[in-house]
């Protein structure tokens, strides 16, 4: 989630921790990360982070970029913080203003077990589109499960596109 996001709506915020779905940094201001400087990406991820924490009582070590941007700067600050920094691969282009049924009509034929769909909070269509687009996800016989419960946590390296790879 975005600080100034998690500003706006925080009994959101708590009420999706409260639900038991994994709450990651994705930035204060939500800015082109690989325009700032090290010192400038460690006070953007953690100061989201503290804006969970002081919301939920948890601090998340799960990271993603603004647009999806990586480069060696972004990786470094990152994880020298000790975050796990996620990648997508699936866009639902929700902020474009789609129906759930046109996002699933883009999920559809593509997705398979690993795979990280990118969607937002705060999108016209996103939260009314999750119970069918799970749905929709499970009856492929495929399961949802948490970021932290997919990546990789040991022998990996990160791409210049921010994707985990298994050495």
């Amino acid at each position: 989630m975005v600080g100034d996001w998690i500003e706006k709506f925080p009994e959101a915020v708590k009420k999706i921790s409260d639900e038991g779905h994994e709450i990651a940094s994705h930035s204060d201001t939500h800015p082109h990360v690989n325009n700032l400087t090290y010192e400038q990406n460690i006070e953007e991820i953690e100061k989201s982070n503290d804006k969970i924490e002081q919301i939920t009582g948890k601090r998340t070590n799960i990271y993603r970029a603004p647009y999806g941007e990586y480069n060696n700067t972004v990786v470094k600050a990152a994880q020298d913080k000790g975050y796990y920094i996620i990648q997508w691969n699936l866009d639902t282009l929700d902020y474009s203003g789609l129906t759930g049924e046109q996002m699933w009509d883009r999920l559809k034929d593509k997705i398979k077990a690993g795979d990280i769909i990118l969607s937002h909070n705060g999108t016209k269509n996103t939260a009314n589109s999750l119970d069918m687009l799970i749905k929709n996800i499970k009856s492929k016989g495929l399961e949802v499960v948490t970021i932290s419960d997919l990546i990789y946590k040991d022998n990996y390296e990160i791409n210049s596109n921010g994707t985990q790879i298994k050495k």
